[in-house]
């Protein structure tokens, strides 16, 4: 009896364990397949957890619109939308506004949000293709290499149009511009949380038209991301899945029946003749990098040089428990205003990091448990802080936020005023794990969209070669359109296992 082809899937997150399904169910037991993953979980970068009897998301949180979204069609089928048994971090649509505070205790009202607002929507719709934005015409004047220098470029046309405007009263130190520069920092924040650009200066402007999101709210998922995961691996063998199997070594191209040898940490090795290779960008990254190497022999050139060039950074959230001297509903959903790092009217207790985030918000309408957003820089000291230096950190900021109005420079510590603190603190570790190196990508100033394309190139690349499709790549990083999303994982793997599906002439791709 002739063998089985085997193929041997490289992660088991979304994208793997979707291929893994597809092939399952599609091939009338034509493969031997196995699903190898270098840790002790299934779902990657998708990971469910819980944080005083709430349910939470270390990871993918949204299901980024819902018309036309596949995750959210295998969430209504398995019923994981509303069907959570306990309180769920939902913050989609059922958060009361939150109060915009500018350091030195300042509520600001809608007259002083909205324009800037306004101006900063307006500007990435354009940015993202959307010509009905009324800086249209004014936008093409302005030639960008990144969203950075775009939205700078906005912002002082905005002041340009704005000239002899009165002088600002009533918010100590702050000038109108300053506070206006410190509104747009604060969204520009929020946006690097979006992209996982630690800076939008290194985010390219061409390809950013190119992203695409599907229309309809985006949600999260009453029971758990974690769910869609269990459902996909749900259907595959006992024996398909194998944990802590790491790789060590990718050789390919191989005189053998079965062309391609997968090395693990522990000395062993399994032959397979097709491995799909789900491995995050930053695994690539670093696979690439190293002297030994992840494959052998070395990815072509123009493999690596998309590697190298496309951009993939860091998101980490960060979850709070609310001391029990406060009721939940006296801490308000919170957008931060700070001034610059380096600016001598900025309270000299509030950490660089702290100011490199915008929002601090219940995850849901009373919850006691907040959440921030970090990226790029903040979001790896964010790992590296102990659990009482962040406390400390976030208690200083929050209470002086709250506190009463400061006409002067702040001081070391606070007027009479709101006091605030918190007991626990949960964050993710996505840039020091090993088996992840960063959270997502994007498209780096140099880069474009086409690398993505050449990303998702099987190898060998000759159509001819007596073994044909050696390895195949998904993940987030291969897909041109949906990249950095977990629908965008979910359609390269099931793009690799149509692939394989067509190439071995089986019914039902």
């Amino acid at each position: 009896m002739a063998k089985k082809p085997r193929i041997v899937i490289i992660g088991a997150g979304m994208a793997g364990l979707t291929a893994a399904n597809k092939l399952y169910t599609s091939s009338n037991d034509l493969f031997e397949l196995f699903v190898v993953e270098g840790g002790t979980r299934i779902g990657g970068r998708i990971n469910t957890s819980e944080f005083y009897g709430d349910r939470v998301e270390m990871g993918a949180t949204w299901i980024h619109g819902i018309k036309g979204s596949p995750i959210h069609q295998i969430a209504q089928q398995i019923n994981a939308l509303q069907g959570s048994d306990k309180p769920w971090e939902c913050m989609d649509g059922l958060l009361d506004e939150p109060k915009t505070i500018a350091e030195g205790g300042f509520e600001l009202n809608g007259s002083m949000i909205e324009p800037i607002s306004t101006l900063f929507k307006n500007l990435m719709d354009f940015a993202q293709g959307n010509e009905a934005s009324k800086w249209c015409s004014m936008s093409r004047r302005l030639g960008n290499k990144s969203i950075g220098s775009f939205l700078r470029k906005g912002l002082d046309v905005y002041w340009d149009s704005c000239k002899d405007r009165e002088e600002l009263k009533g918010y100590g130190k702050w000038s109108r511009e300053l506070l206006e520069e410190a509104i747009f920092a604060m969204y520009e924040n929020t946006q690097r949380t979006y992209t996982s650009a630690g800076d939008l200066f290194s985010l390219d402007y061409e390809a950013e038209s190119e992203y695409r999101m599907f229309p309809g709210e985006e949600i999260t998922i009453g029971n758990g991301y974690s769910s869609i995961i269990e459902y996909l691996a749900s259907v595959l063998p006992r024996d398909v899945i194998q944990l802590d199997r790491k790789v060590a070594k990718i050789e390919w191209d191989r005189c053998d029946s079965r062309p391609v040898k997968i090395h693990f940490l522990d000395g062993s090795f399994v032959l397979a003749d097709h491995v799909i290779v789900t491995v995050s960008l930053g695994v690539l990254k670093a696979g690439i990098c190293n002297d030994s190497g992840l494959f052998s022999p070395p990815l072509p050139s123009f493999k690596t040089d998309a590697i190298s060039r496309l951009g993939y950074g860091v998101v980490n959230k960060l979850f709070l428990r609310l001391n029990g001297n406060r009721k939940p509903e006296e801490l308000p959903s919170l957008q931060m205003v700070f001034h610059r790092s380096d600016s001598e009217l900025r309270h000299k207790k509030i950490p660089w990091w702290m100011r490199r985030t915008a929002t601090l918000s219940p995850i849901y309408n009373n919850a006691s448990v907040f959440l921030s957003w970090f990226a790029g820089k903040e979001a790896l000291e964010l790992e590296r802080l102990s659990n009482e230096e962040i406390i400390n950190a976030v208690t200083t900021t929050v209470s002086s936020l709250l506190s009463e109005p400061h006409n002067e420079i702040m001081s070391d510590s606070n007027s009479n005023g709101f006091e605030v603190s918190f007991v626990d603190v949960l964050k993710s570790k996505w840039g020091s794990d090993p088996l992840f190196l960063g959270s997502y990508s994007y498209v780096a100033v140099g880069s474009c969209g086409a690398d993505f394309d050449t990303m998702a190139e099987p190898l060998p690349t000759d159509v001819y070669h007596h073994h044909p499709l050696q390895i195949l790549f998904a993940g987030e990083a291969t897909h041109r359109t949906h990249y950095s999303t977990t629908h965008g994982a979910y359609f390269s793997g099931i793009r690799e296992a149509n692939r394989l599906l067509q190439h071995y002439h089986c019914v039902g791709v």
